[in-house]
C-alpha cells in the first residue's frame, strides 16, 4: 500500500485512505518535503488504524456481494433471468401509473448503484444485486429511477414524486442501508 502526496493550491496537509488503503496526502504548493514526511510519520497510528478499517469494509462488501455467485455463465444467466422476471412487472405497473415510458431497462452487475437513469436516452440500468434485496426495496429503486424521467436531479420535487409514487421510500432506503450493514457485518 502506496502513499502519494499531492501539491495543490490548500492551506494545510490533510490526508485519506482510499479503497485499496492506499494514502493519499494534500500538501499545500512549496512545503518542503521534511514537513510533509513528518505530518505522515505523526500519524503512523492513525493511518495504520485507517487502513484496517478499510479493509475490514472492503471484505464485509465483497462476502455482502458474494451471496450472489456470478462466476459462471449460467450463474449470471440465471441471476439476470430471475432479475428480470422481479423488475419488468414493475417496470411496467409504474411506468403506466407515473405516465413514463423509458426507452430501454438493461443489467448489469453494478457494486456502486442499484440503478441508474440516462436521462437524455431514457435508458435505465439495474444492478442485478438487487436479487439480495426485499422486493419492496428493489421496487423502491424501479420508482426512484422512473422518476428520475420525469426529474433528473433529487431536488425537492423528486422527492415529492418519490412520495407520491411510493411513500415508503424513505423506509426502503434505510432498510436497503441496514441489509448491506447488516450482511457485510
Amino acid at each position: 500500500m502506496a502513499i502519494q502526496v499531492t501539491y495543490r493550491r490548500t492551506s494545510r496537509l490533510s490526508m485519506r485512505i482510499v479503497k485499496n488503503g492506499d494514502v493519499h496526502v494534500s500538501a499545500p504548493i512549496g512545503m518542503p518535503k521534511q514537513e510533509v514526511e513528518r505530518f505522515i510519520e505523526e500519524h503512523r497510528e492513525w493511518i495504520a488504524e485507517a487502513r484496517k478499517k478499510a479493509y475490514e469494509r472492503q471484505t464485509r462488501r465483497a462476502k455482502f456481494y458474494n451471496q450472489l455467485p456470478l462466476k459462471t455463465r449460467e450463474q449470471t444467466e440465471d441471476a439476470l433471468r430471475r432479475l428480470k422476471t422481479l423488475i419488468e412487472p414493475m417496470v411496467e405497473r409504474h411506468s403506466r401509473e407515473m405516465g413514463v415510458r423509458s426507452s430501454l431497462v438493461y443489467y448489469k452487475a453494478m457494486i456502486s448503484r442499484w440503478g441508474v437513469c440516462n436521462v437524455k436516452n431514457r435508458s435505465i440500468c439495474f444492478s442485478v444485486y438487487l436479487l439480495l434485496l426485499p422486493e419492496w426495496c428493489v421496487e423502491h429503486v424501479v420508482v426512484h429511477e422512473l422518476c428520475h424521467l420525469l426529474e433528473p436531479s433529487h431536488n425537492a420535487r423528486f422527492h415529492a414524486l418519490m412520495d407520491k409514487y411510493f411513500p415508503r421510500w424513505k423506509e426502503a432506503r434505510r432498510e436497503t442501508r441496514r441489509i448491506c450493514k447488516m450482511e457485510e457485518g
